[in-house]
């Protein structure tokens, strides 16, 4: 009788910092993108992508009632599904996707979601990532 051994699987197998240094450098690229959008399509398109870049903290407001019964650094449970799906990339790079073949052509659009990446972009470089449902940072 053969003994099986079941391979170790790695939550993580990229080291932090390679991770962080990605995250950075996307960063770097969407926020160039979007001041790119503002300059090349106008203040509507540089206040959309602005507004994109702070949209996603908003979503703390959905927990702030329930504030004082978390810990420092806790999320509400309240607001952890709108900070999760605010905070995951593959929303705008999906819905940039979709901006590229439906006949919408509003650069404004393009400027938010470039914004929004770079927001996303940003948390991740600096540690902030996507929320447990007990509203603590992922490990």
């Amino acid at each position: 009788m053969s003994s099986v051994t079941v391979p170790t699987v790695r939550k993580h197998s990229v080291p932090l910092i390679a991770r962080r240094a990605a995250w950075a450098a996307n960063a770097l690229f969407w926020s160039a993108f979007a001041v790119l959008e503002g300059v090349n399509h106008g203040w509507l398109a540089a206040l959309v992508a602005v507004a994109f870049f702070i949209a996603p903290d908003l979503t703390f407001l959905a927990g702030a009632r329930d504030a004082h019964t978390v810990e420092r650094g806790q999320l509400p449970a309240r607001a952890v599904p709108y900070y999760n799906t605010a905070h995951r990339a593959l929303i705008p790079l999906a819905l940039m996707a979709l901006y590229t073949v439906a006949p919408i052509t509003w650069a404004p659009i393009f400027a938010g979601l470039c914004g929004w990446l770079a927001h996303i972009s940003i948390d991740r470089a600096v540690g902030y990532g996507l929320r447990t449902k007990d509203g603590f940072q992922r490990r």
